[in-house]
């Protein structure tokens, strides 16, 4: 598995629920443009359109070589998941405050395009403070018992 990238404010921002392999469907030069540039994740999120998964905002860069078959960046793509699937999600992301939101892009071991969308819910200001100085004290404790095996 060749990991693309990563979305590392989503779990900060978000509680994750339940985590969900979608394939993405790709038109021309976004495959090579994924394999050569990478994409971005920051911002984007999905949505469950008319019985379909759409992820929104999502950056693949223009790849420079191509030659007429140029796509618009940041256009909607649809995610390939099993009709059992979409109709949970559209029943969960119908309630308040949940949302899909995509954790990693990545090359499968069969060399096919995936992303992993999890079902979250957006944490409060002063959980994602408390998130914050949970992470910072986990690692303390682990530099400190580092210090302390090192010399025995």
């Amino acid at each position: 598995m060749k990991v693309i990238t990563t979305n590392r404010k989503a779990r900060r921002d978000y509680q994750i629920l339940e985590v969900y392999e979608a394939g993405i469907e790709l038109k021309g030069m976004e495959v090579k443009s994924l394999r050569t540039m990478g994409c971005s994740i920051d911002d984007s999120f999905a949505s469950v359109e008319r019985g379909e998964v759409y992820l929104h905002n999502m950056h693949i860069p223009e790849f420079t070589k191509a030659s007429y078959f140029k796509l618009d960046p940041k256009r909607i793509r649809k995610l390939l998941l099993h009709k059992k699937e979409i109709k949970r999600l559209q029943g969960l992301t119908t309630q308040k405050g949940l949302t899909l939101i995509p954790l990693k892009v990545y090359f499968n071991e069969r060399g096919l395009a995936k992303v992993e969308i999890a079902l979250a819910k957006g944490r409060k200001l002063f959980d994602k403070r408390k998130k914050i100085k949970e992470e910072i004290a986990k690692r303390e404790a682990e530099h400190i018992l580092k210090k302390y095996y090192k010399r025995y």
